[in-house]
C-alpha cells in the first residue's frame, strides 16, 4: 500500500471513519480477514456493492470501464473471474498486484470485516 503505508510498519486506523460516512472507491482499508486471525490487513477498496468488477490480464473494470490506478507500482498480469459485489461487501486488491493477497484469491470482503480507514504508517518514523 505504499507510499502511504510501508511494509511491516505500525499504522494509524481511524476505527470510527465509516460510522460516520461510506467507504468509498480508493480508501485504503484495514479489515479482519480469515478468522480465527488477530491479524489486521490493509487494502485499497476498488468494487463497492452491486458494480460488476472484472480483472484482466491485471486491467480492473468496474461496469465494463477502465479503472484509472496511479496508484499501483507493481502490476502483474493475472485475471480473476468477473463478480458482482453483494450488498454490504466489496472488491479489494493490495497496491503491490505482483504479491498480493486480496479479492482475486479470496473473493469480495463483507463489511463486517471492516476495522476501519487506514490514515498512515506511524512507525518506525520515516527519514525525510
Amino acid at each position: 500500500m505504499e507510499p502511504r503505508v510501508h511494509a511491516g510498519e505500525i499504522v494509524l486506523i481511524n476505527t470510527l471513519a465509516y460510522r460516520l460516512g461510506p467507504l468509498r472507491r480508493g480508501d485504503v482499508i484495514a479489515f479482519r480477514h480469515d478468522a480465527p486471525t488477530t491479524e489486521t490487513y490493509i487494502k485499497r477498496v476498488v468494487g463497492l456493492p452491486g458494480e460488476h468488477v472484472e480483472v484482466r490480464d491485471g486491467a480492473v473494470t468496474i461496469d465494463g470501464r477502465a479503472l484509472a490506478e496511479p496508484y499501483v507500482q507493481f502490476r502483474d498480469k493475472r485475471s480473476a473471474p468477473a463478480v458482482v459485489v453483494p450488498p454490504e461487501a466489496y472488491y479489494v486488491l493490495g497496491d503491490n498486484r505482483a504479491d498480493s493477497d486480496d479479492s482475486r484469491n479470496w473473493g469480495v470482503l463483507h463489511q463486517a470485516d471492516v476495522v476501519g480507514k487506514a490514515l498512515a504508517g506511524i512507525w518506525p518514523p520515516r527519514s525525510l
